[in-house]
């Protein structure tokens, strides 16, 4: 028989090099297949302790990331108008000494002139370091139009947050709840665990007022009104509390609950935790009835005693809570109709939560010694789990129903225990572990300490002398005190506005502040380009980095190209945003597996180089040579503190040592040997009940997560804001002005408290919350130029609730014109009946700029995709006092993107694009070819 002979097991590939993807924030372990030199295909890295070999299709789609056409290929100078994108292709020396030549005077006249703010790039602590030795007070990424409010909450609260921080015990966890989780949030990670927990019978509750993705395969869906989940979670504290079913034991051992509290009102520390000489928080023993330190050895702090000192009583925290929690503005009939969920239900969740926790209770045979010097035999479970992102968190009251949702956690006793939501190491830290904000500067030398962290009052706030904002984002002031990530969306407006003060050089690093990054798209785009009165553009110099031709890049003066993120090193760091798990320290690393094809430099690299021409202090030897000769120098050289650098794995001369240790010339390639990663695993027994397990804490210092053991206390009350609060009445050395007491009183309360985004609804005119969420297959902007995942998501309809189609006439395909008191757009639309009815979305970051990412301008993310950035501003309207109100968060000043208000009708009739409808840029690098093909080896 003449039958084909055919090949059933191809060589694929020669060479498997392992490093981590960046598709997204997971930072997943990834099988990169080389042949002929070329990469063939990515697969999963089965070895690797985040994914385990799972890959998603932005994963596998990073093979035409690196091989996409929009990449940037020289250094670029601006020979036409700002927008105009015509530029010259310049070679390295002669870009960096204008860079050089344009920072050089700023550092030796006004470091605060340079406002250097980057984007998701994973490797902060060295940004943050490089901005920190240039001598600039202004300095900060993308968390505060991202994650601020959850991640600070949960710090303040609790010594750690979702997500990076922290995950659920999926091992053990029977009933796992998700608020406002978008699928592009630590997808396969969440993936893998709702498909653990689900093949055990146990419960997904999602809260989100869409459903997709997880939120599909949840057993209960609630479609919550938006901006409302904190009245809902007060509402379940109200019924638990109502009901006694809250971890008594837990409060009164591991959090504030038994912490005395100064209760005269007309006391100048009215509110304040009661202290020892040293700064302890007090307690009464309940065994003796005295008072004592919360960390004395054998102590049982006592929930109910109250305390009398010079005249005033001073009670348990507890009891505030309940005094706030237990009133009937807190009931499920009370908060239903504003949360649109029944009160029959509100009280369901709750009663299911209780069930879970306390009924289905089970012990682990694991011996434990906590920070009082009790030994313990067994470690309680509580299998009740939490979740949750940036849903709850991007509006202004975001940073109060975070803390909320972690003071539901804590009431059920469920956190660090058997069951419930765990952190990962480097955390648990309190607050009070990380460092304060600093501003102090003084020309040609280094800032006098790290730009970003936690205030812990007045004090600490970032002030010059007159009282104005030190910082250009006006973070960490009276108008959003405790601001721990900055506020990138502010810093154009600012600049342009010249408040606080106007700026020399803005340097930004792969934010895409022109489009999909800014509130106010058009606004924004205007203040890049207007010029004053003597025909200087407002902001004098722009200089940007990215690996592709986005939209900002028309808008730069100086463009500096990134490479991909296959061609260069990069490090996922203890010392930032480690790819940690619960059960285990670790980090990993990025490494050049294919050199690039293009004149371009890796970011980082390119900062070593410029802060060694700059001579700042970090980056060169005593001699003035240069300190480190790329990031993969720095990466293996640079120490933090003695003996704790940037990677954890294979410290030491021979490379035997964990956490700490001496730098190891070796370390890159035993990350390489070993997958790219690091792992070292928490000894069993120190893995729960972190913040207060002597064994974990003695392992932490080893490994050079502290410096010495760190136990503390949960802050249910957290007491800086009450200090803010006090002096919004008068109290204290430092006085906020006179137009923001009245809001500092209102916002800044120790305990969770619920107030309407109030700025937002704003009547008739505007009655549907507009959102965004990002999909599955899209993470950051280019993920809409990559040729695989266009066809998963090519363009981006509105998605319309049922009702709103009916009343307005609308089908499938429809236009409809969509307006807010900002601005209008005309967008396609799709009706979902799995949507809050007065809640409409879309996809974000999918809509394009014609001519820009090199794509056609004819491209369907260009004609039919959209942004809702063009319906919200980064103010809020006027209020006639002269003032300028950031649309954000008054506590974090996170953005509060999902507070968008709008009106909906059909337009008539539809146009061809969608609208608004820019002129095309140009792009330096042309148009891709009209079909993307090629063949890897022979």
């Amino acid at each position: 028989m003449n039958q084909p002979v055919i090949d059933l097991s191809p060589k694929v590939s020669d060479e498997v090099r392992k490093t981590t993807c960046y598709m997204c924030a997971c930072r997943c372990g990834i099988n990169v297949h080389m042949k002929d030199g070329k990469v063939a295909y990515i697969e999963g890295n089965r070895d690797h302790p985040i994914n385990q070999g799972v890959l998603c299709a932005k994963g596998s789609a990073g093979i035409m990331q690196v091989n996409a056409p929009s990449r940037l290929r020289k250094p670029l100078k601006r020979v036409g108008p700002r927008g105009a994108g015509e530029f010259e292709e310049i070679e390295w020396d002669e870009a960096l000494q204008i860079a050089a030549d344009w920072l050089e005077p700023v550092r030796q006249s006004n470091p605060e002139k340079l406002a250097f703010f980057t984007g998701r790039d994973q490797s902060q602590s060295f940004t943050s370091f490089w901005a920190q030795n240039f001598g600039t007070p202004n300095y900060a990424a993308h968390g505060g139009f991202c994650s601020v409010n959850m991640a600070a909450a949960g710090i303040y609260t609790m010594g750690g947050a979702f997500w990076e921080f922290g995950q659920p015990d999926w091992d053990h966890t029977k009933l796992f709840m998700l608020f406002g989780v978008a699928e592009d949030h630590d997808s396969n990670p969440i993936k893998m665990g709702i498909g653990k927990i689900k093949k055990r019978g146990a419960r997904v509750i999602g809260v989100n007022p869409i459903r997709t993705g997880y939120n599909a395969v949840a057993d209960d869906w609630v479609g919550i009104t938006p901006g409302t989940d904190g009245l809902f979670i007060l509402s379940m504290i109200h019924c638990l509390m109502k009901a006694g079913k809250i971890d008594l034991h837990y409060l009164a051992q591991y959090t504030n609950a038994p912490v005395l509290l100064n209760s005269n009102p007309n006391s100048p520390e009215h509110g304040l935790l009661l202290r020892d000489e040293n700064g302890k928080e007090l307690v009464i023993d309940r065994k003796t009835g005295k008072l004592t330190a919360f960390d004395a050895p054998g102590v049982k702090p006592d929930l109910s005693a109250t305390y009398e000192k010079d005249g005033i009583t001073h009670r348990p925290v507890l009891h505030k809570m309940a005094e706030m929690y237990l009133d009937d503005q807190y009931a499920p009939e009370a908060v239903a109709e504003r949360c649109g969920i029944p009160a029959k239900r509100i009280r369901a969740i709750a009663a299911e939560l209780a069930r879970v926790a306390f009924e289905e209770a089970f012990e682990l045979d694991h011996p434990w010694t906590d920070f009082r010097g009790e030994k313990h035999a067994t470690m309680t479970g509580r299998p009740v789990s939490f979740h949750a992102m940036r849903g709850i968190s991007a509006h202004a009251n975001g940073f109060q129903t975070c803390r909320a949702l972690h003071t539901l956690q804590i009431l059920l006793g469920t956190v660090e225990v058997p069951g419930g939501f765990r952190f990962k190491p480097p955390y648990p830290k309190p607050a009070t572990a990380h460092p304060k904000p600093h501003v102090g500067m003084n020309a040609g030398a280094p800032l006098n300490g790290p730009h970003l962290g936690f205030v812990h009052g007045p004090e600490d706030l970032a002030l010059k002398p007159d009282g104005s904002p030190a910082r250009i984002d006006k973070a960490f002031t009276w108008e959003n005190p405790m601001s721990s990530h900055g506020l990138m969306h502010m810093v154009i407006s600012n600049a342009y506005a010249g408040d606080p003060y106007k700026i020399d050089v803005l340097f930004m690093y792969m934010a895409n502040m022109s489009w999909n990054s800014s509130m106010n798209t058009r606004g924004v785009i205007d203040m890049l380009t207007d010029k004053d009165e003597s025909g200087e553009y407002v902001i004098p110099k722009i200089i940007y980095s990215d690996a592709y031709s986005s939209e900002m890049v028309a808008y730069s003066d100086l463009v500096l190209p990134d490479t991909t993120y296959l061609e260069r090193h990069d490090c996922i760091s203890l010392l930032d945003r480690p790819i940690c798990e619960a059960d285990a320290a670790a980090d990993a690393i990025r490494w050049p597996v294919i050199k690039p094809d293009r004149d371009v430099r890796g970011f980082q690299s390119m900062l070593c180089d410029l802060g060694a021409k700059l001579k700042l202090p970090g980056f060169v030897n005593e001699d003035g040579s240069q300190k480190y000769a790329d990031y993969g120098d720095y990466i293996v050289n640079h120490e933090r503190r003695p003996g704790i650098g940037p990677l954890a794995g294979f410290r030491g001369e021979d490379g035997t040592q964990s956490g700490r240790g001496a730098v190891n010339p070796k370390q890159l390639e035993r990350y390489i040997e070993n997958g790219g990663f690091f792992v070292e695993h928490i000894p069993a027994g120190s893995n729960y009940y972190k913040p207060w397990n002597m064994a974990y804490q003695n392992w932490a210092v080893t490994m050079g997560l502290y410096d010495k053991p760190t136990p503390y206390l949960f802050s249910l009350y957290v007491e800086p804001m009450r200090k803010f609060q006090l002096a919004a009445m008068g109290h204290g050395e430092r006085q906020p002005p006179d137009h923001l007491r009245d809001r500092i009183k209102h916002t800044m309360s120790p305990l969770p408290i619920w107030y309407s985004c109030a700025e937002a609804n704003r009547g008739e005119d505007f009655p549907i919350t507009a959102l965004t969420q990002r999909p599955m297959a899209m993470y950051h902007s280019w993920g809409s130029q990559n040729a695989w995942l266009r066809q998963l998501h090519g363009h981006n309809p509105l998605y319309v609730p049922t009702k709103l189609m009916r009343e307005n006439g609308l089908k499938d395909g429809d236009w409809a014109k969509v307006t807010s008191p900002h601005g209008e757009i005309t967008v396609p639309v799709l009706e979902m009946a799995a949507l809050n009815e007065n809640t409409i979305w879309t996809w974000n970051a999918i809509g394009k700029r014609k001519g820009a990412w090199a794509l056609e301008e004819n491209a369907p993310e260009a004609t039919r995709g959209f942004l809702l950035n063009h319906l919200i501003h980064e103010l809020l309207p006027a209020k006639g006092d002269g003032l300028r109100w950031a649309n954000s968060d008054p506590i974090t000043g996170q953005a509060a993107w999902f507070d968008l208000r709008v009106g909906i009708e059909k337009a008539v009739p539809p146009p061809e694009e969608s609208r608004p409808a820019f002129a095309p840029i140009k792009s330096p690098v042309g148009r891709g070819p009209k079909s993307l093909a090629w063949k890897v080896g022979k």
